[in-house]
């Protein structure tokens, strides 16, 4: 099978007009150098015609012709025309009787002048090449007087000036060939040019077609062929560009999806192992107490504390399942509203004796009066008191503090520390992971259920602030967190500030 080449779509346009410019430019020349021909040989046609018309002249005042034979051949001697040849006939009837004659005579009967041009007027030749008997090529010349009676026959002969007056400058073919070679580099490199954009987007289109990047698009012209090239381009990159940010989107969309399926199932696992302990203990205590109708009061009483203890822990893991499904399925129906926070830890301050949720640890708090966020009032109290309980039974510290450190047009940023003895830096990172605990058997002895700090972070995150945890160079643990400032309407603030982990 034969393949065809193409031809490229820069000489698809220049061949024809080469073409056409060659010809164009031959009948320019053709046109030029007859014309240039044709005056040459005029121009001697009529330094001849000038003698014969003399002759003519001189015979119609009756002049002797002979001297002015002699004095036209001294006139002439040393220019152009030198060694003219010239013949007057005097014509009677039918006949014709040569009179004088300038040099070699020449044939009256123009049949006996071997021509290669003339131009004849019935028997008398205007201008053109020949040669007589004697085979030197002349130029002849011809004319006739008024009366009829006088014919004049000039010869020039065509030596090497002849020829030059007559030949056209060979710098004239030169220029006319420099002009016509610049006129094609100039068309050439024009069209060139101009199918450059048609060449960078059959370069693109094969890129783009097999997948390559296209890197050529300050190569195309600065012209209206480049314009709409570039802006091809740049829209099928965008469109690029917008097919790639689905299939992230997508992507992100479907990790999320199957995260969120990962994180239910895993905490579906982890509820059960939670539900399943404190309901066997209670199970194991019930079976002991109805099988042995005689066991002692003072047993009995104690497997029922025992089986209080694991009811209540029953309650508050399902409390603390009930509080993270409201805040991840529904944190858009929350109801926020302005929280002044002075008065909410002052609050919680007030019932820690009461209700004995610090433990043996002291709890102090520096946050100014008129410290007012937008959140919801139960959810934050219940984020602050998770973040107490959590220090009061994990830390093993003396003292908790919890202060505002500082503020930008839009947040609040808060600290919250203990000087416990901190956890180790592998912890960390999943101290907010559900059902984490760094020692789990002090964790279950001490009735913790593995949701506190998750639920903490969950609050935060619905309204619609950040959260953090680090251990402090002195010791224990510090959560920094922020919150979004309440601001009235006619003092809000068009920043599109977003709260940053610190």
């Amino acid at each position: 099978m034969v393949l065809k080449r193409k031809i490229s779509f820069l000489w698809q346009l220049f061949l024809p007009i080469a073409l056409a410019l060659c010809v164009v430019f031959g009948l320019i020349i053709w046109y030029q150098y007859k014309r240039e021909a044709d005056y040459r040989m005029e121009t001697l046609n009529e330094e001849l015609a000038r003698i014969d018309n003399r002759i003519i002249a001189a015979y119609e005042r009756n002049a002797n012709l002979r001297p002015f034979l002699a004095f036209i051949q001294q006139f002439f001697e040393g220019s152009k025309v030198e060694g003219v040849r010239v013949s007057v006939y005097q014509k009677k009837g039918y006949t014709e009787r040569l009179l004088y004659s300038l040099g070699l005579p020449i044939p009256y009967n123009l049949d006996e002048i071997n021509f290669e041009k003339k131009v004849t007027d019935d028997d008398a030749v205007d201008y053109g090449f020949g040669s007589d008997e004697d085979d030197k090529m002349y130029f002849y010349s011809s004319a006739g007087s008024s009366d009829g009676k006088i014919v004049v026959r000039t010869a020039m002969p065509y030596n090497e000036r002849i020829h030059d007056e007559l030949e056209i400058d060979s710098t004239v073919w030169i220029a006319m060939a420099v002009c016509f070679l610049f006129t094609l580099l100039v068309t050439y490199f024009s069209l060139r040019r101009l199918t450059r954009s048609v060449t960078l987007l059959k370069d693109f289109a094969y890129r783009a077609t097999s997948g390559g990047y296209f890197t050529g698009l300050d190569k195309f012209p600065s012209n209206e062929l480049g314009d709409i090239s570039r802006e091809i381009v740049t829209l099928y990159r965008q469109r690029g560009n917008a097919i790639e940010t689905i299939k992230k989107e997508r992507k992100v969309a479907i990790h999320a999806i199957e995260e969120k399926a990962r994180v239910t199932r895993q905490m579906t696992q982890n509820i059960n192992h939670e539900i399943k302990t404190p309901v066997g203990i209670i199970r194991g205590y019930l079976e002991s107490i109805l099988n042995d109708p005689n066991m002692d009061d003072d047993t009995r009483n104690r497997f029922l504390e025992r089986m209080l203890q694991n009811v209540e822990r029953l309650s508050a893991l399902l409390n603390d399942v009930s509080t993270m499904t409201r805040l991840e399925n529904g944190s858009d129906k929350i109801s926020v509203e302005m929280v002044d926070m002075h008065d909410l830890v002052y609050q919680i301050d007030n019932d820690i004796p009461v209700n004995n949720l610090a433990g043996n640890m002291s709890f102090s708090f520096d946050v100014p009066i008129g410290c007012c966020v937008t959140g919801n009032y139960g959810l934050i109290y219940g984020m602050v008191c998770g973040l107490i309980r959590n220090a009061a039974m994990h830390s093993g510290g003396s003292n908790i503090s919890l202060r505002l450190i500082s503020e930008s047009d839009r947040y609040y940023v808060f600290s919250f520390y203990d000087d416990g003895t901190g956890v180790g830096e592998e912890h960390l990172p999943h101290l907010f992971e559900r059902f984490y605990r760094v020692d789990t058997g002090r964790s279950r002895k001490m009735g913790g259920t593995g949701l506190g700090l998750p639920i903490v972070k969950s609050t935060v995150t619905s309204m619609g602030g950040t959260i953090s945890v680090h251990n402090r160079s002195t010791g224990g643990l510090e959560f920094i967190f922020t919150l979004p400032k309440y601001i009235d309407d006619d003092e809000f603030i068009d920043n599109d500030e977003t709260p940053q982990s610190v």
